[in-house]
């Protein structure tokens, strides 16, 4: 009963997964998300929420719809103090425990949400990101923002002839 039980929160977990990544990647052209040190948060006293919410899973799942849709998706490295930086001035401002939800900027006196400020850095912070990978690219000009073209698949298995038989290309064998 009790393994019934948890593949039932699993399921629901991942179908909520898979709903909501998808919506996002319908709706946004792009998609930035801070990689998260998912292993050292679940050694906090977050570790329960942490493991629940699935992070990894749904940015795996992310990363893969928005190569799919021909969205752009990036991570910023978790070592980018996005809660710190004031997304007016960049001023930074320094680390602040979790229960500091509002802060104003000690050099521009801009008042910031937390959350809001973090943001507003990930977003700019994914798309510098995205535009040296596209600076860094061969051909980057002619290919940023196109899909790879899609190749029909094989009529005949690949691999060499069986004595006895020919084959021309393309074309089986009797």
């Amino acid at each position: 009963k009790v393994a019934r039980q948890h593949a039932r929160v699993a399921d629901r977990r991942r179908d909520f997964h898979h709903k909501a990544s998808t919506q996002i990647i319908r709706d946004n052209q792009a998609v930035y998300v801070e990689d998260l040190a998912v292993a050292g948060l679940g050694r906090t006293r977050l570790a329960k929420s942490v493991h629940d919410a699935g992070w990894s899973a749904f940015v795996g799942m992310l990363e893969y719809k928005a190569v799919k849709h021909g969205r752009t998706f990036a991570k910023v490295d978790r070592a980018f103090p996005s809660s710190q930086v004031c997304s007016a001035c960049g001023f930074r401002d320094g680390p602040k425990p979790l229960h500091v939800r509002e802060w104003t900027c000690g050099a521009c006196g801009t008042a910031h949400d937390r959350d809001h400020n973090a943001a507003r850095n990930v977003l700019f912070e994914g798309r510098r990101i995205v535009a040296a990978g596209r600076a860094e690219t061969p051909n980057a000009s002619w290919s940023a923002g196109k899909t790879r073209t899609k190749v029909p698949a094989q009529r005949v298995e690949a691999g060499s002839p069986r004595k006895g038989q020919t084959t021309q290309a393309g074309i089986p064998g009797p």
